[in-house]
């Protein structure tokens, strides 16, 4: 099984239609966004949330947007999948890049939270991004 580096995390996402990477919240915090709407964080875990700190430190984690029904049956299948740290976590999943998760799985999560996000945006700006996919 063959998981995702934090590298290749960071080129998969970079590598959607109009995908930026911003520091809004600092050096330790990439943010990864569709016409400056993200739609990913990636960071390294330091652990302070009382739930998931243990889990998260000493690993890179991935922040992405998700269907809510989706992102409570994601956290049932994978242990490395929990609620989003530091953010709503009724619409955002925290994947822990441990390697227990097999790449085209994060893959999927990430490309359906790009998606999730393009979704809400004007028709325009949606067919601007599609035409590239």
């Amino acid at each position: 099984m063959a998981s995702l580096s934090t590298q290749q995390a960071e080129q998969y996402l970079l590598s959607k239609p109009e995908a930026t990477l911003d520091y809004p919240f600092g050096e330790d915090v990439k943010v990864f966004k569709v016409k400056n709407k993200m739609f990913a964080t990636l960071s390294f875990g330091k652990g302070t949330e009382k739930d998931a700190g243990t889990k998260i430190s000493g690993f890179y984690c991935i922040n992405l947007k998700c269907d809510p029904d989706e992102a409570v049956m994601l956290r049932d299948i994978f242990d490395s999948v929990i609620p989003g740290y530091h953010m709503n976590k009724k619409l955002w999943n925290t994947i822990i890049l441990d390697g227990s998760i097999p790449r085209g799985e994060v893959e999927r999560m990430i490309d359906n939270s790009f998606m999730l996000v393009v979704s809400k945006m004007t028709k325009k700006d949606q067919q601007s991004i599609l035409v590239q996919l």
